[in-house]
Formats: structure tokens, C-alpha cells, sequence
């Protein structure tokens, strides 16, 4: 967000940047959805406090969908409504961590996701992967990362920042392995409509029944429907952990917005059409992007199988002479891309996995071939 906020900056300003940095689809969202949000505007209904978990209407139609898409079977009460999905990762911490709790965090991971460990009192405990594994972590990686206080791990599939997407086998192995470790598991799946290929995503549940008792599931309209601004998601799990998770959104929001949640009850109640047509679009931009990526001497740019971001490595460009300067790390490069050549990316720091850049595709075709060309000529002046 701050480098979308430096680009837009430098846009006022008059400049052309283009920017790779946010996380949102680039299409409008779907206009039943937004017909929904306008004829509750008019419902005196929404004007007034609803229950904090949630229009129970929009409860329903969570769980009806949670069916549908990945075949794991919960109840409404089941359903907490959050204001996207940041505060339905922040909750789930807030439940399940006491002062000093362990979470294992597969990195690269969503910057978010270390923070709300934190502020709930729990102690990030960081698996890292690259791209020789696919930007996947592995049970022996987990087993080497636990100990007596690990608490819970976070599983994530499609993966943002790196797009990888797990497949069946290695879900289940992970799942199984929290069974017999006895701990929890935090899984978001809030891009799980974005795959491409022959990629599948798997709710870790679903292969892994017996995890169902000990394990949440954090999703929400933003990325599936292009509704990031609206600020709805979900936290599904045990009635208990629910129940709990609602009674703390009691005491910091109440309930998400009524006119939101009508907008969200639209989209999850109606067909996937929409999403059908952005993934195809994104699915071409990815293979464009990675191409382009791949193209470029000192850049390896591993195929995203999921979301929308690229994950390429800048290594072989760190430390080189580049218009008067030497970048020594992605951070510094990102920097020097935005000043030089008005590209905005987001450098690995901010996702545990320093030398490389996530660039998001979730942007037109034309800016997207500009952008990666304008990094390909200013690459093509570094020297040793």
C-alpha cells in the first residue's frame, strides 16, 4: 500500500507511473452486486444495528457457498462477518493465541500475517521456501519448526505474494500432521477461485476431516468478486472458537456494514460467471508477465499457479552498477525502479523473502507490457 500510495503520488504529480504494487483486482465489480448495495441503501432495515456475526440472511448464504466451491459442509452459526479479510485473520489470532504462543508463518506470506500474531500476544515463527521447492514448505520443514509452544500454523493456498498453489497431496500430508501434532490451523483462502492451468485449490478440511474441530477458515468477497473497498469477509470454524472470535468483534467493530453486507450477499448467493471471465483475463496477463520476466538477464520469474502476483527473483541484478548507483537488495532496487523508470513493485522485504519483487498482473495489458518494458531497459544498463 505504500508503494501504490507513492505512485499515486507521482501520478498526481503528472508522471506516467505504472504500477505492480496493489493487491486488488482491476475490474469493476459485478453490477448485481452493486444494484444490491443501492436498493439497501433505500431499507430502512439497514439503517440500524444488525447482529455482530453477521446479517443472518448473508450467514446462510456464506455457508451454502462454502459448500458449493470446496465442498466443506458447515452451519451458519459456524460463519462470523468481518470487515475483509484482515480482521478475519486478526480475530482468529485474538482467539487462539495467549502471551508467547508459537504460529508457524510459510514464507514469502502476506505482510499482514506476522503483525496480527503479534498484536494477539503470539510469537511468528517463520518456515521459509523458495523457488527450487515451488514457494512450497514441506512436513519436514513444519516438523523442523515445531516445538512444545507452537500453538497454530497458518496455511495459505493460492499464496499471496508467491502464487504457488499446493497440491492435494502435500494439503493432506500438512493437515494430517497438524492432527497428530495436536495444534491449529489458520487456512485462508481468500484466492481460491484464482488458479490456473491444471492447478486445484483444496480446503485443507475438506481432505483432512478430523483437522475440521481444530481448524479456521478465513475468506471473504474482495479478491472473487473485485470487492476489495467493500470490506466483507469471513471466519469459519468450531462454534466455540466463533463464538468466542464474535464476542471480541463485539467489543471492536459490531457489525460490518449493512449495505456491504447486502452487497456480499449478492455475490455469494449468484453465479461465479464473473470470476470466470477476470481469471481468464489474469491467467493471460500471468503468462505474459512471466515471459517478459524471463526475458530479462538477471531475472528468474518461477510460473504462478494462482492469485494475481508474479514473484520473480531480481538476484542476479543485486550489486550491479545501475545509473550510478548498486542496489544490494530488492528494497533498494524497487526504489531506484520507481525513480528511474516510474515502475512501482513491491520488494521481497516485505514478504520474508528479501531479492525479489511481487509484481501484481492485476492491471491492464498494455500498462502491464509498458511496465515490465521499462524495467527491462533499465536492467539491460546494469554492469558488474
Amino acid at each position: 500500500m505504500a508503494v501504490d500510495a507513492k505512485a499515486k503520488a507521482l501520478q498526481a504529480a503528472g508522471q506516467h507511473v505504472i504500477g505492480f504494487g496493489a493487491g486488488e483486482p482491476d475490474f469493476p465489480t459485478p453490477a448485481h452486486i452493486v444494484e444490491a448495495a443501492v436498493a439497501a441503501c433505500q431499507d430502512p432495515a439497514n439503517h440500524r444495528y444488525t447482529p455482530t456475526a453477521g446479517i443472518p440472511a448473508l450467514r446462510e448464504a456464506i455457508a451454502v457457498k462454502t459448500l458449493r466451491d470446496s465442498g466443506y459442509a458447515v452451519t451458519a452459526s459456524q460463519v462470523l462477518v468481518t470487515n475483509g479479510g484482515k480482521q478475519a485473520v486478526s480475530n482468529a489470532f485474538a482467539v487462539l493465541c495467549d502471551p508467547g504462543d508459537e504460529v508457524l508463518v510459510l514464507a514469502p506470506f502476506w505482510t499482514t500475517y506476522p503483525e496480527s500474531i503479534a498484536l494477539a500476544g503470539g510469537v511468528p515463527v517463520i518456515v521459509s521456501s523458495d523457488e527450487r521447492s515451488g514457494f512450497r514448505s514441506s512436513v519436514e520443514e513444519l516438523e523442523a519448526a515445531w516445538t512444545p509452544r507452537t500453538k497454530a500454523l497458518l496455511f495459505v493456498s493460492p499464496s499471496n505474494p508467491t502464487g504457488a498453489v499446493y497440491p492435494k497431496g502435500e494439503i493432506e500430508a500438512i493437515g494430517r500432521w497438524a492432527v497428530e501434532r495436536g495444534i491449529w490451523v489458520l487456512t485462508d483462502e481468500i484466492y481460491e477461485h484464482l488458479v490456473y492451468g491444471v492447478a486445484e485449490h483444496h480446503s485443507m478440511p475438506v481432505l483432512v476431516p478430523e483437522l475440521a474441530n481444530r481448524c479456521l477458515v478465513a475468506n471473504g468477497v474482495a479478491k472473487t468478486y473485485a470487492m476489495t473497498g467493500w470490506r466483507v469477509g469471513w471466519l469459519i470454524g468450531p462454534t466455540d472458537a466463533i463464538t468466542a472470535a464474535t464476542n471480541i468483534q463485539s467489543h471492536e467493530t459490531s457489525n460490518v456494514s449493512n449495505v456491504a453486507q447486502r452487497a456480499a450477499l449478492a455475490g455469494v448467493s449468484g453465479g461465479l460467471a464473473d470470476v470466470a471471465m477476470m481469471r481468464a483475463a489474469f491467467d493471460h496477463r500471468r503468462q505474459t508477465m512471466c515471459k517478459m520476466l524471463n526475458d530479462i538477464d538477471g531475472v528468474v520469474c518461477l510460473e504462478p499457479e494462482g492469485a494475481f502476483y508474479a514473484f520473480p527473483s531480481v538476484k542476479g541484478l543485486l550489486g550491479k552498477s545501475l545509473r550510478g548507483q548498486r542496489p544490494t537488495s530488492s528494497a533498494e532496487l524497487a526504489e531506484l525502479c520507481i525513480n528511474e523508470a516510474l515502475v512501482a513493485v513491491v520488494p521481497g522485504e516485505a514478504f520474508g523473502a528479501p531479492g525479489y519483487f511481487r509484481m501484481s498482473y492485476a492491471l491492464g495489458d498494455d500498462d502491464l507490457a509498458e511496465g515490465v518494458s521499462r524495467l527491462a531497459a533499465l536492467f539491460a544498463e546494469a554492469q558488474d
